[in-house]
């Protein structure tokens, strides 16, 4: 007996060749993404519905339960359809992340090193003035995914970046004042812009309409947020649909620095974002 299961296992094993390994582990791969996807969005609580519709299948069919059989075989048919209008924003994201190549040069690859610094310069001292002032702001930093949609929805500047045209922008009563700022190259490109909003019901009920609107663009972009409160003057920062607060000012500059410096700009931003958003969001305190 043990020398039969002991052949068995030396025949699968002799028939597994180089290429049959990396397929198994290109779908390991992909399946792993794939999951680690589908927790960081509303669609884990979908998808565990889906399982269990399919254990029942399974069941029908093993049972023979004919009605219930016949039942969900029809509600598959049309969830295939259902499925694809559902998951539409988190399908959208995921083909955007996959459409993402390191490949490409990072959108501020081409801005000089004592440009990007006054530029990065500018944006925190204007940072800084609406933290201490209690000036609500929201700037919105494009990167390899173009915002000209929402740009349209305010008004094109195509402007030198600088700490004063930031403030008037700002400024309370200033017609652009309760719309984003978009940045793109090292030109402030728009002001005035209407964001999604984000749907994430878990967040916080002290968050208002300014950081709902900066989630909202990072769910549906790669963009980075950069959101200062009217009513407490906290600085905060949106990526990738996450929300972080309670920043310094020396955070935001890291940030901008490593965004318009690095070579690998990409990899070194998102190893600092990483290290920001490793503490807890507001949502989850």
């Amino acid at each position: 007996m043990a020398d039969s299961i002991s052949a068995f296992f030396q025949n699968i094993i002799s028939s597994i060749g180089v290429m049959d390994v990396i397929d198994v582990v290109i779908v390991a791969f992909v399946v792993y993404k794939v999951l680690g996807f589908i927790r960081e969005t509303r669609a884990e609580q979908l998808i565990k519905g889906l399982l269990i519709l399919l254990i029942a299948a399974f069941l029908s069919e093993l049972l023979y339960l004919n009605t219930l059989k016949w039942i969900l075989r029809g509600a598959m048919q049309f969830g295939v359809i259902a499925l694809v209008i559902v998951f539409q924003p988190e399908l959208r994201r995921g083909l955007e992340y996959v459409g993402r190549s390191k490949f490409i040069r990072p959108q501020f690859a081409h801005i000089d090193k004592d440009r990007a610094k006054a530029i990065a310069a500018s944006i925190v001292k204007a940072v800084d003035f609406f933290s201490t002032s209690k000036t609500g702001a929201l700037i919105i930093l494009e990167r390899e995914i173009t915002l000209s949609d929402i740009a349209e929805s305010g008004v094109l500047l195509n402007s030198d970046i600088s700490t004063e045209l930031l403030k008037n922008i700002f400024y309370e009563g200033a017609p652009l004042h309760d719309g984003a700022a978009i940045i793109r190259d090292a030109k402030l490109y728009a002001a005035g812009c209407v964001l999604p909003l984000t749907e994430d019901k878990d967040l916080s009920m002290d968050l208002g309409t300014r950081h709902r609107a900066g989630i909202g663009i990072t769910e549906h972009s790669d963009a980075i947020a950069l959101i200062v409160s009217e009513e407490s003057g906290i600085i905060s920062m949106a990526v990738d649909g996450k929300l972080t607060r309670f920043l310094d000012v020396r955070s935001v500059e890291k940030t901008l620095l490593n965004l318009f410096l690095s070579p690998e700009a990409e990899t070194n931003l998102f190893g600092l974002l990483r290290g920001l958003f490793g503490r807890k969001s507001d949502a989850e305190e």
